[in-house]
């Protein structure tokens, strides 16, 4: 079984290509021209073991939030559609990680219904140019177009 997928976007504001491999090492290759952004999502696909390849053009002149909320998108179908029966997944997983200053929780249920709890509380406004509250975009779009999952982000400590 075959767990890939690739998905693309083109709207007035944005053009996107996302490929998901569920069964991958945890390669990730991000182009998306938000430098702080691209590390994230490079992240994501390390610890998740999963290859992920993101090509991400949009108007980031005007604002970052067009192209971080479709790329959320982009993102939730390619997994759905990757997932495809879901055969073999366990409907319930969870990690806490500690990483730099703070310590997180994450909390998932593929269940068919769909939910975001997002509580977490970035501190500074921003991490050079990047707002980090579109972060909770990202995660509302991607937990949104999976529909699927209940996501549950919270903080658990920041030092």
């Amino acid at each position: 079984m075959t767990r890939r997928a690739k998905v693309e976007r083109k709207t007035t504001e944005t053009e996107i290509v996302i490929e998901v491999n569920l069964d991958g090492t945890g390669n990730g290759e991000i182009s998306t021209s938000i430098p702080f952004f691209d590390h994230m999502l490079g992240l994501v696909a390390r610890h998740g073991f999963f290859n992920l390849i993101v090509e991400g053009k949009g108007d980031t002149d005007v604002d970052y939030h067009h192209l971080i909320e479709d790329i959320g998108i982009c993102l939730g179908e390619a997994v759905k559609k990757a997932l495809g029966n879901k055969e073999g997944i366990n409907r319930y997983g969870s990690a806490v990680v500690p990483m730099d200053e703070s310590l997180c929780s994450v909390d998932l249920d593929i269940s068919g219904r769909s939910y975001l709890v997002f509580n977490v509380d970035f501190g500074q406004k921003k991490i050079r140019d990047f707002d980090p509250e579109l972060f909770m975009d990202f995660f509302k779009s991607w937990q949104r177009y999976l529909r699927e999952p209940l996501f549950e982000m919270e903080q658990l400590q920041s030092y």
